[in-house]
Order: structure tokens, then sequence, then C-alpha cells
């Protein structure tokens, strides 16, 4: 009856060791599935903002190809015009400042100021 005991409690104790290091391969396992997800939305994220960046520069070099988007470009880079153009200065409209005359009775109490 004692064997059989201790039989049964050295099976149990080995299917909890068992059980433990199953536990741990399977945490072990969740976690590195959470960090792979993580890493695919960071990747997904970043080719989304590639291909945004890709198509601005498309549209760019598309611009480029014509003369007038090259013009632009020179003018843009390098602050030049053309023979014959000027700056135009765009100045915004002077603030007017009253200028009316104060009464004369305002004038006389201005003194004993």
């Amino acid at each position: 009856m004692r064997a059989k005991q201790l039989r049964q409690g050295i099976t149990i104790g080995v299917l909890l060791l068992a059980a433990f290091w199953l536990v741990s391969l399977i945490w072990g396992l969740a976690g590195k599935a959470q960090v792979a997800v993580t890493e695919a939305h960071d990747a997904e994220r970043q080719f989304q903002m590639i291909e945004e960046r890709k198509a601005k520069l498309q549209a760019s070099l598309a611009a480029l190809e014509t003369e007038r988007g090259q013009d632009a470009a020179i003018r843009m880079a390098f602050g030049v015009a053309r023979p014959g153009e000027e700056v135009i200065v765009v100045v915004p409209p002077a603030t007017t400042v009253s200028t009316s005359t104060p009464p004369w009775w305002q004038k006389i109490l201005n003194w004993f100021k």
C-alpha cells in the first residue's frame, strides 16, 4: 500500500512538472506571437508611409518632366527670375489714425492736468 502511494505521488509530481513546463512553453509562445503581431503592424504602417512617399515623388517627377515644372523648381531652388520680371511686394493697407481736433473745452481741461 505504501509503495503504491509512493508511486502515485511520484507520478503526480512528474505530471505536475510536465504541466508546469508545458505552461511555461505556451506562455513563451504567446509572448513571441504578440511581438510578431506588433512588428507586423509596424511594418504595415511603414509600408503605407513608403507608398505615400513614393506617390508624392512620382508626382514630383511627373511635374519635373514638363517645362513649366522645371522652371518652377529652378525658381524655388535658386530664387531666380526671367529677364524683364520684377519683384512684386504686397504691403498691407496702412492703418488710419483719426486726426480730429478736440473741442475747445477739452483743450482747456488738458491745461489743468
